[in-house]
């Protein structure tokens, strides 16, 4: 249920009536997971993930459950406050809002891009939801070694063409490496989305009379990360809403 799930009412075992019509509820529950080593592997929830590094919290600043809690109780009507001053600033601008690439999660990156201007300047979140998704991608890559032989013959050249026989050879003695041409096509059709995104273009074909099976690997030119959340026009802040209460300097610490 992480990006949402419509439940029909025989579903739900707590409703006392039969005699109503059909009501579909939709509810979705984000995930959020933890790891101290890299926990996702596959691109296509990379594509959906957000990634932050946290900094080991050093033995001088650890306290007491409860003393958190209390510290937090202290802090809450400001975060309160504060997340409300950008709901409200973000459902102003939201359909001033253009992007000029949308990403895999396009309604967050919209609406984040709204509501950024309440706390941070205009590209902020292009910034950092690039480096996120450039971090998530060189993970992945790493952890692949189909995925980082590619990179490693398009670093020196535009093109590289040949059967998955030919390319299997290619990597032979790479620990973790397919054992047969189709198991191999398989792990570069999974890669070519964010291999994509990189700029390099994975293309599978037919050649020759025979129509034999042929891969292109191809250096696509521009990083796309760069441009994937680019606004084109917003309104300025100066001409809606000017009495739009701002947190406090220094309380986005406290989120």
């Amino acid at each position: 249920m992480a990006i949402g799930y419509p439940l029909p009412p025989d579903e739900w075992w707590c409703l006392l009536f039969s005699d109503q019509d059909e009501i579909l509820f939709t509810a979705a529950c984000p995930v959020i997971r933890n790891g101290i080593e890299d926990i996702i592997t596959r691109p296509d929830l990379a594509d959906r993930a957000i990634l932050l590094t946290l900094a080991p919290i050093a033995q001088r600043q650890r306290r007491p459950e409860n003393a958190l809690w209390r510290e937090f109780e202290l802090a809450r009507p400001h975060i309160l406050g504060a997340l409300l001053d950008a709901a409200a600033h973000g459902l102003r601008m939201l359909p001033q809002v253009r992007l000029q690439r949308l990403p895999r999660m396009a309604d967050f990156a919209l609406w984040a891009t709204a509501c950024e201007g309440a706390f941070r300047p205009a590209g902020t979140l292009e910034t950092a939801y690039s480096n996120s998704r450039r971090d998530a991608i060189e993970n992945i890559i790493d952890a692949d070694p189909v995925a980082a032989l590619v990179r490693d013959i398009i670093a020196d050249r535009a093109q590289w063409r040949g059967s998955a026989s030919d390319l299997l050879q290619v990597g032979a003695n790479r620990s973790g490496w397919p054992k047969s041409p189709r198991a191999l096509a398989g792990r570069l059709r999974r890669a070519q989305a964010f291999l994509r995104t990189l700029g390099i273009e994975i293309a599978f074909g037919r050649q020759g009379r025979f129509g034999t099976r042929t891969i292109t690997i191809t250096a696509i030119g521009e990083n796309q990360l760069h441009d994937t959340v680019s606004t084109v026009s917003r309104v300025s802040d100066n001409e809606h809403g000017a009495g739009l209460s701002h947190p406090r300097p220094g309380l986005e610490q406290a989120l």
